[in-house]
């Protein structure tokens, strides 16, 4: 999978998120855990949920939108954590639920290595215009 930019850089990059699967539609990717990322109960910090389900849902807008000379940027985050992760990797998936003109959002599951359901959010992307065009 190859995106029509370079997203494997800056925060993304610094707490190791892989993309595995970029569409209009669908993003997913993972995350190893480490202990940089894990709260001082050893717990993977909900940050880190929150800022993985944000760049799925920015990405897979943002993929969907650039060709029409537009930017994808988070507008809302709202993320439930129904179990911990402690070790191995989190692998999430975001769908697209909504395809606006000036918004789109998403639905972003988190499983661990067992597939049990970790994470859910709830994330809505605002599509503008990049700077320079009209």
């Amino acid at each position: 999978m190859e995106l029509p930019f370079s997203a494997t850089r800056g925060f993304d990059h610094l707490f190791g998120l892989e993309y595995t699967e970029m569409t209009a539609e669908r993003a997913c990717g993972r995350v190893a855990v480490r202990d940089e990322l894990k709260q001082p109960a050893g717990l993977v910090h909900g940050g880190v949920y929150a800022a993985v389900a944000e760049s799925l849902a920015s990405l897979g807008t943002a993929v969907g939108v650039m060709g029409d000379g537009k930017l994808a940027m988070g507008l809302s985050n709202q993320t439930s954590f129904l179990r911990p992760i402690t070790e191995g990797t989190i692998h999430a998936m975001a769908t697209r639920k909504h395809r606006g003109r000036t918004t789109w959002v998403w639905e972003v599951e988190v499983y661990d290595d067992e597939q049990r359901l970790c994470v859910l959010s709830r994330v809505t992307i605002a599509v503008r215009d990049a700077p320079g065009v009209a």
